[in-house]
């Protein structure tokens, strides 16, 4: 069985939105949700390394803008498996024609979307729905000391939010600027 999907590019560099179509008949469906042939075009050779799972349960809450930097940066597929979110990625490599620049997408249970974020980029989301969950295919493994973000509400990106913030962590209201961001690694 070969299923129908598609790859197209997202307008941030390196980054794509990947459609895959559920087959089924009555006994229900199936997908395909990755596959390391069917999206060479944006994954390339890198291997997935860790499979993490968010739940978010309240509509309208922000998570990010989030990224692994330098040596340990990772690449990312996400997929939402239920609900409904409006998810962002921002190009914070300044080498990048699309530095600074924001894109977003939809990605739901219902239009089985998937977004592939590649390394220097950040990433965060708005739930638009209750009890969404999101599936995330890392390149590389979590290191804390790696760990930043920036703040997803700075005026020099800005990220036009489809919702009012109804939840925002503590950890994500005290992340830098952007211009916070690089003065740090300037230092």
């Amino acid at each position: 069985m070969s299923p129908a999907r598609s790859l197209e590019p997202l307008g941030i560099a390196g980054a794509f939105v990947a459609q895959s179509t559920p087959r089924g008949d009555v006994r229900g469906s199936f997908m395909r949700l990755f596959c390391a042939d069917d999206f060479a075009d944006a994954h390339g050779s890198r291997q997935i390394v860790q499979i993490n799972w968010s739940h978010t349960v309240c509509p309208g809450t922000v998570r990010g803008m989030h990224f692994q930097h330098g040596d340990d940066a990772d690449a990312k597929w996400v997929r939402c498996l239920e609900g409904a979110v409006w998810d962002v990625i921002v190009d914070l490599r300044p080498e990048s024609d699309t530095f600074l620049q924001w894109r977003a997408v939809e990605l739901s249970a219902a239009n089985s979307k998937a977004v592939f974020i590649p390394e220097g980029c950040a990433h965060g989301f708005q739930s638009l729905e209750a009890d969404s969950r999101l599936l995330y295919l890392h390149t590389d493994f979590y290191k804390p000391e790696a760990e930043r973000g920036v703040a997803h509400d700075d005026p020099q990106l800005a990220i036009a939010w489809p919702r009012d913030v109804a939840l925002l962590s503590e950890r994500d209201r005290a992340l830098p600027s952007v211009q916070g961001w690089l003065a740090s690694i300037d230092d």
